[in-house]
């Protein structure tokens, strides 16, 4: 399979900001979650998405929320949406053929996705005046978008320096992750809301993992590539 992706120091800037993105998120998260104490936050039971409740404490769709540091959450979503984004653009060209073009749109769905969510948070507040519906549309968004690329760079992992467990990795991430998706919604919808912190994980955390992977892999193979066009060490001493 042809590359398509760039080559130089574009492709190891874009790939390295696709690498920093979840590790940016999932870092304000840790933070934001140990700040949460009244009542102890718990991943498998409260929303992901509480964490970046930054008004008083309040009863948000059935749950206890009260996010001290909420604003550090949500500016961390917003910077794994940018960085997400920008990194994708740096590093896939879209001159050498569909599949770039399609990861490139679902980088976007999935970048502007999160980016909402830190942007206009499920508070009560939003849900009397109607902004909820960007919350809403951005969870869902970078659910769908952010599994669907895993699988499309996974399928296409030839073309863009990920070896072969690593691209098998990638589509059964945003495999298990779409899976996830309705009984995360399910979950939701029957009103059980039987530990959704978890089921949510499930959807999101693959999407987060596959860009680790995606970002980590294309780092490691432009620098073996650079090293390997290196002359030899004497040549470039003599020079």
């Amino acid at each position: 399979m042809s590359p398509i992706v760039r080559s130089g120091a574009a492709a190891r800037a874009g790939a390295l900001l696709i690498l920093l993105g979840p590790l940016v998120s999932w870092l304000a998260e840790f933070i934001t979650a140990a700040a949460w104490q009244d009542p102890p936050y718990s991943p498998l039971y409260n929303w992901v998405s509480h964490l970046g409740l930054t008004g008083p404490p309040q009863t948000a769709f059935g749950q206890a929320a009260n996010s001290p540091l909420g604003a550090v959450m949500d500016i961390g979503w917003v910077l794994y949406g940018t960085l997400l984004i920008v990194g994708a653009f740096l590093l896939f060209d879209p001159r050498k053929g569909v599949r770039p073009v399609v990861i490139l749109i679902l980088a976007v769905l999935a970048g502007a996705g999160v980016s909402l969510v830190g942007i206009f948070q499920g508070s009560n507040a939003n849900v009397g005046n109607g902004l909820i519906a960007f919350h809403t549309f951005g969870a869902q968004g970078v659910m769908l978008a952010g599994n669907v690329m895993a699988i499309v760079v996974g399928t296409g992992g030839a073309g863009i320096g990920l070896g072969r467990g690593r691209s098998i990795a990638s589509i059964a991430l945003g495999t298990a992750g779409l899976i996830a998706f309705p009984l995360f919604m399910a979950d939701v919808f029957t009103a059980w809301m039987w530990n959704v912190g978890m089921f949510e994980r499930a959807v999101i955390y693959p999407i987060m993992i596959g860009h680790a992977l995606l970002g980590s892999s294309v780092a490691a193979a432009q620098r073996r590539h650079t090293t390997g066009r290196l002359p030899p060490l004497d040549a470039r001493l003599a020079s």
